[in-house]
């Protein structure tokens, strides 16, 4: 890279004129799709100086509550939480709002409502802030039919039906990648100028990659084709390389590493979580919803992550997802799995 032509720059591309760009291809919008990005682009700039200072400012640590999911608060977490969920009411872009940390959907005051749902994990692996390890913000966007008559049915949606999806990274650079169903990209926060510039346009994830990523701290409790797939990643039997063990346990960190780089990330169903441990709402179709835009897969073990359809808020699924052919294999040994029952 010419760093010095870098820094000459002037042409920039901000998330800003990014998301005002894809607008424009399509006359009829109103722009309140565009409003509410910017309030999710403030919200993760907000968390991202507090992740920032987090320990000078002594937000580190735990806030003494435990959230729905039974994990200890971190007050980061608390933060991020009130952060986005004040940043999307204040929008009037949307009428309810799902976060990891509430138990309960989050109805907007009708004066407030705008037609869109998001779902949302504030701060996703948050028990690495301690470590310095990256963490990050998911988030994926519906439609709402009725604003004025939302109930819970209209946030159970299958994935296939989200509009927009993304995460923010914060580690060693803040990026934040997103998808509006035309393609995956990503930004750059630039500290300097207080914005979001596109580094990364139009992600494909390579068809094949040489890393998988699993706890195998769990190998014990598996199920045979998640066993048998992580053997054929250690041992081949065709005479390839085996593939490299990455594996942060930060899920945004984790599936960034295989969006730029390929391979598989795998979080399968266990005897220990019979239902996998990742929620479907915030965690599985946001990131099944990026893998997909980017010419990946993302498999349950059962069928298709986004053709999922989710009956209760803070449900749970396995998730397989990354590098095309490294999904076809998994999904190939849970097929001859079934046939032999």
């Amino acid at each position: 890279m010419d760093h010095a032509a870098e820094a000459q720059r002037t042409d920039l591309m901000t998330i800003t004129r990014h998301v005002l760009n894809e607008q424009g291809r399509h006359p009829e919008s109103r722009g309140d799709f565009t409003i509410l990005l910017s309030h999710i682009v403030l919200g993760c700039k907000f968390v991202a100086s507090a992740v920032n200072k987090a320990g000078l400012a002594k937000l580190i640590g735990l806030a003494g509550e435990t959230n729905v999911q039974g994990e200890e608060q971190k007050k980061l977490d608390v933060l991020s939480n009130e952060v986005f969920v004040k940043a999307l009411v204040s929008s009037g872009r949307t009428c309810v709002l799902v976060s990891e940390e509430n138990e309960e959907a989050i109805f907007v005051d009708p004066a407030l409502r705008g037609k869109y749902c998001v779902c949302f994990d504030p701060l996703d692996g948050s028990s690495n802030i301690d470590c310095g390890v990256s963490i990050g913000t998911i988030f994926g966007i519906y439609m709402i039919k009725d604003k004025d008559n939302v109930t819970l049915g209209d946030v159970l949606q299958p994935g296939t039906d989200m509009l927009a999806a993304g995460y923010c990274m914060y580690g060693s650079s803040c990026t934040l990648v997103l998808s509006t169903g035309n393609g995956v990209n990503g930004f750059t926060l630039d500290p300097s100028l207080g914005e979001f510039i596109l580094t990364h346009p139009n992600i494909k994830v390579p068809k094949k990659g040489k890393i998988y990523s699993v706890n195998e701290g769990n190998a014990k409790n598996w199920d045979a084709p998640t066993a048998k797939y992580v053997e054929k990643c250690k041992f081949p039997q065709d005479g390839s390389s085996p593939k490299s063990l990455r594996y942060i346990g930060s899920m945004v960190a984790d599936i960034h590493r295989t969006l730029l780089y390929g391979g598989i990330f795998l979080y399968p169903a266990d005897q220990k979580s019979p239902n996998g441990k990742l929620r479907v709402l915030y965690e599985v179709f946001p990131m099944s919803f990026l893998m997909e835009q980017a010419g990946g897969q993302a498999f349950t073990g059962k069928q298709r992550a986004l053709e999922l359809a989710p009956t209760k808020l803070h449900e749970r699924s396995p998730i397989f997802l990354g590098s095309y052919d490294d999904v076809e294999e998994i999904k190939a040994l849970y097929a001859s799995e079934a046939s032999a029952v």
